[in-house]
């Protein structure tokens, strides 16, 4: 099981970091992903930590900073510079199925997901 928290409402150009963490198993070995939704919007990719590294979408890439504790069993998503544009829930997944770059992105590859959390971005 996985638990998103961090949330929260902050101003144009502020930072806040949202953490994950997991209950009853060891991410060691799983890739973890963030993901976002927007109202009215798709779901989308914002981040990924794989054994092959890090990876970002192109609208957080030099703002957003993910990483894993392994002995916590947990990941964080460092939001720094934040926009109106990043308001949504966040969802942190994850997979023990080895993703590669073509598919790290997909959030059908992912298995485990925990509950949401909003990020409120005001101008």
């Amino acid at each position: 099981q996985l638990q998103a928290s961090g949330g929260g409402w902050v101003q144009t150009g502020g930072s806040l970091r949202l953490s994950c963490a997991a209950s009853g198993r060891s991410l060691r070995s799983y890739t973890m992903g963030w993901f976002r939704q927007a109202p009215g919007k798709e779901r989308e990719f914002v981040a990924a930590s794989r054994p092959g590294g890090t990876n970002y979408a192109d609208s957080v890439r030099g703002r957003f900073f993910m990483s894993r504790d392994n002995g916590k069993d947990t990941v964080y998503l460092q939001m720094n510079s934040l926009k109106p544009e990043d308001t949504a829930v966040y969802y942190c997944a994850g997979t023990s199925r080895g993703l590669i770059l073509s598919t790290v992105r997909r959030s059908v590859e992912y298995d485990s997901w925990g509950q949401g959390t909003q990020v409120t971005v005001s101008s």
